[in-house]
């Protein structure tokens, strides 16, 4: 049974619509929305339970579960890229490169888990029907992505490989994918022998994904824009799809987790592009988080902006947002993704930030970014999974349909639905 009840919150700006536990489930992750025959679905990722839900948004004030895709246990089923009547849901190993904080999320270290990627077809959205499995060899994909055409983009962690690197996947033949070229940044090719570049984190340079395409054609981009962990912002040189090459790059520094760099969105027709670090750490602050405007004018990004930190609203009576348990810090922003059941990418920008909720900034003006709404959920009563270990919101992910709902998921909540109200300054 479904529980719908909107939970209490704190906003400015904001309006929530509508909530959903996700079938009790709770725990959502990522998301992509596709329309058919009139009616919008949304695909949803978990993180403690093992598979992804299909809702039907056709209603966003009534989110409603319409099926269940079962994923393998002790595997996570944290991904989901779709187009084209093509999806692509990715399996991950146990603790995702961290093996020893597995049982941080439910798994188990002594039992098998799956990897790699699922390709299921949706032409009938509610029955995907399974097409075939790519495997890495290795740990598996994270976020991976799909644009429609002839190629897909793996954030994989292939056999011989410490962390994810980039692999392009032509599924133009989707019962027999096949790899057409990889890239990796210098040190993760352990089989090679190469001298690891970053040996501080067990991360170090690591490919999160997505990559996102820039170019005239999304299907065959000129550049692909990569999130690379501690080693920051890639850019590669893609008109040559079998030989990838080494552009652009800016590097974090000492900013950012273990993770570090972890999502970066350009927005070539301003020369702008936004970028996110995620943070990590529950007991222990991690090394500052930001989200950052970039120049992407030149190959090589320039940091031009920093967006304000959440400040807790006085009701709260907390002075610092790490006060309140969880994790605190920046994660996702709405990608677009091509897809036209998306919004495209505007000037209000929001953006998760674990324990504080949803924050929304202003980036008319990029190189100042202002605060301009926020979304704070009470803390959740009942706990879905093992983390975070002091029950708080922990607000994941966003995507904004094509109409403007603001869809959110949260560790132990399931999902929010939501609308900005810029009416109400």
């Amino acid at each position: 049974m479904e529980i719908t009840t909107i939970p209490k919150s704190l906003t400015k700006n904001v309006e929530v619509v509508a909530y959903n536990d996700l079938g009790g489930r709770g725990s959502g992750f990522k998301m992509s929305i596709k329309e058919h025959e009139g009616k919008m679905y949304m695909y949803v990722g978990h993180i403690f339970a093992r598979g992804w839900d299909i809702l039907d948004i056709t209603d966003p004030y009534h989110p409603q579960n319409v099926g269940f895709l079962e994923g393998p246990d002790n595997t996570f089923s944290l991904q989901v890229t779709q187009a084209d009547d093509l999806m692509l849901l990715a399996l991950e190993e146990a603790g995702a490169g961290q093996k020893h904080r597995a049982h941080l999320w439910g798994f188990d270290l002594d039992k098998p888990n799956e990897e790699g990627v699922l390709l299921y077809d949706i032409s009938d959205p509610v029955h995907p029907k399974y097409l075939s499995h790519f495997h890495t060899g290795g740990g598996g994909t994270h976020r991976n992505a799909y644009y429609g055409g002839k190629y897909a983009y793996l954030a994989a962690n292939m056999k011989g490989y410490k962390g994810n690197i980039l692999v392009i996947l032509d599924v133009s033949d989707p019962r027999n994918p096949q790899e057409v070229s990889r890239w990796w940044y210098p040190g993760q090719w352990l089989d090679g022998n190469e001298a690891e570049q970053y040996p501080a984190s067990p991360f170090t340079a690591y490919f999160h994904g997505p990559a996102y395409p820039v170019g005239p054609d999304p299907q065959n981009p000129e550049k692909l824009y990569l999130p690379y962990g501690r080693a920051g912002v890639i850019v590669l040189d893609v008109t040559d799809i079998r030989h990838p090459r080494k552009i652009g790059h800016m590097n974090i520094g000492d900013f950012g987790s273990i993770i570090g760099l972890h999502t970066v969105m350009p927005l070539p027709e301003r020369n702008i592009a936004i970028t996110t670090m995620e943070s990590i750490w529950e007991d222990d602050r991690d090394p500052l988080n930001l989200v950052t405007v970039l120049d992407i004018s030149k190959d090589n990004p320039k940091p031009i902006a920093v967006f304000p930190l959440p400040i807790p609203p006085k009701e709260l009576g907390i002075a610092d947002f790490y006060e309140k348990g969880g994790k605190f810090g920046p994660h996702n922003v709405h990608l677009p993704m091509f897809n036209k059941s998306h919004a495209e990418f505007g000037n209000i920008v929001p953006v998760t930030y674990e324990s504080a909720g949803v924050w929304f900034y202003d980036i008319t003006h990029p190189g100042v970014p202002q605060i301009c709404g926020y979304f704070i959920p009470e803390d959740p009563t009942v706990r879905r999974g093992p983390l975070p270990r002091e029950l708080a919101t922990q607000s994941e992910d966003l995507v904004i349909d094509n109409r403007g709902f603001i869809y959110v998921t949260d560790k132990n909540y399931g999902i929010f639905v939501l609308k900005y109200k810029p009416e109400d300054n």
